[in-house]
């Protein structure tokens, strides 16, 4: 709770002083670029604005201006300062992650309730910026108790960044789209190739494919079309196309997922493995500090215990191929304790002990896990849960197809979160995308795809 006090005029004495630190965030500039409309790159955190091949992020100087108003309006004089002129000379430059003091002296007591201040902004280096603020000053002193202003979140998608900086210096991946016959689906895999993330052959209709690019204004000379209008026997070739060496990935274009699933799980001449297939959202959200991975959402409507073993595996197996270590499983129900009423409870309870015995390798799993402490330190605190997983999950495993389809629906169209996703569990990655994707995300499916191919060569 912040509280506030004032200083009125009559009560001010020269070389009285304030001060308050802050430290420069990424995010101030966003936010300072969407209030102000300074949309100048020298000031955008992940921009190149002079040239010079590595982004700059220097604070904009009426934003290091305003951590001066910060200090008159909330300590010297305080809450009822009113500006009338500030003068400021700009000795240097304020930089995303620097921490930076502004301070303020009373110089002068003017006629009426002006007050003239010395005004300064030091940084790491020294003084940014100093000069001299003439402002109003309060008539009485007052205090305000609990002072708070709406909290904002930044969205940006730094995390889907990172995946795509190492993502594109891959050799693209050779990869089959099933039937791109509408807009959204072929742009997608052309969003991936003009990334160099992917490598498309195209298995559909060339006269609906044709279509599709002249309706998306793309062109698509140079990538082979494979003439097979039936949805089935397309995704039947693209499967074969597979096992001739020509592709590494499959991609979903313009039909229904279970024809594809359906080529896929053929027993003779599909991509079975000895694991059941699953989906996996990868999730960027707005102020999460890591990649969350929401699982089963998409394939697996009402998964048995020995279903959620695969699920949970390929969960781990994805999150070590994008670069964590040993990744984290929440196994997810809607309370913290095993129940027996509650199923889903006896089974996070048994898969935990499983990845005790080794049976489920690579990460660490433990559950049961409610929504609020599988991933907030305080609330794993509150209901008294101690290890490594508790507050702290990489991965949400839900009781069900729908539960996961719900959180990874409410992080993205609540929460604002990105979302790639990807099939596991066959002998290469399927990448699945959704007619409401954006281009960040039809991106990041790709690239979700290729490092984990990587991972396997």
């Amino acid at each position: 709770m912040t509280v506030l006090t004032s200083t009125p005029h009559a009560d001010l004495r020269v070389g009285q002083e304030a001060r308050v630190t802050r430290l420069c965030r990424a995010e101030d500039l966003y936010v300072f670029a969407h209030a102000s409309g300074n949309l100048n790159p020298m000031h955008l955190p992940d921009r190149d604005g002079d040239g010079d091949g590595r982004a700059e992020a220097v604070a904009p100087s009426a934003w290091v201006a305003a951590l001066i108003s910060g200090v008159l309006g909330n300590r010297l004089p305080g809450p009822g300062t009113l500006y009338l002129s500030q003068a400021l000379r700009f000795a240097g430059r304020a930089h995303a992650g620097e921490t930076l003091t502004a301070g303020v002296r009373v110089a002068e007591l003017l006629t009426g309730r002006a007050v003239r201040l010395e005004t300064w902004v030091d940084g790491p280096a020294g003084r940014i910026a100093e000069g001299e603020a003439v402002v109003e000053a309060p008539d009485a002193a007052r205090r305000f108790d609990g002072v708070e202003v709406p909290g904002l979140t930044v969205q940006s998608h730094r995390h889907f960044d990172a995946l795509l900086a190492r993502a594109e210096p891959l050799p693209a991946l050779p990869t089959v789209v099933v039937c791109p016959e509408s807009p959204d689906a072929l742009m997608g895999a052309l969003l991936g190739r003009d990334h160099t993330l992917i490598d498309p052959v195209f298995v559909g209709c060339p006269v609906k494919i044709a279509a599709a690019a002249v309706e998306a204004g793309a062109d698509i000379t140079g990538i082979e079309i494979i003439d097979i209008p039936d949805h089935r026997a397309a995704a039947l070739r693209a499967v074969a196309l597979v096992h001739e060496g020509r592709a590494r990935a499959l991609m979903k274009g313009h039909l229904h997922t279970d024809q594809l699933l359906h080529a896929i799980l053929k027993k003779e001449t599909g991509l079975r493995t000895n694991r059941r297939l699953s989906h996996v959202f990868v999730m960027d959200v707005p102020g999460f500090d890591h990649l969350l991975f929401v699982t089963d959402a998409a394939i697996n409507i009402a998964p048995d215990l020995a279903c959620k073993v695969s699920i949970v595996q390929n969960a781990i197996d994805l999150a070590r191929a994008l670069g964590l270590e040993q990744p984290k499983a929440g196994i997810l129900s809607a309370v913290e304790t095993v129940t027996p009423s509650i199923p889903s409870t006896l089974d996070a309870a048994i898969l935990s002990k499983m990845a005790d015995r080794g049976q489920i390798t690579g990460g660490l799993v433990d559950g049961p896990l409610a929504m609020d402490n599988a991933v907030d330190p305080g609330a794993a605190r509150t209901k008294g849960l101690t290890g490594l997983v508790a507050g702290r999950a990489d991965i949400l495993v839900a009781p069900n197809m729908e539960a996961g389809n719900m959180i990874a629906k409410e992080l993205t169209f609540l929460a604002h979160a990105e979302a790639a996703g990807i099939v596991m569990g066959a002998q290469v990655p399927v990448i699945l995308t959704s007619r409401a994707d954006d281009d960040k995300a039809r991106l990041a499916s790709c690239a979700v795809a290729a490092l984990y191919a990587e991972s396997q060569r």
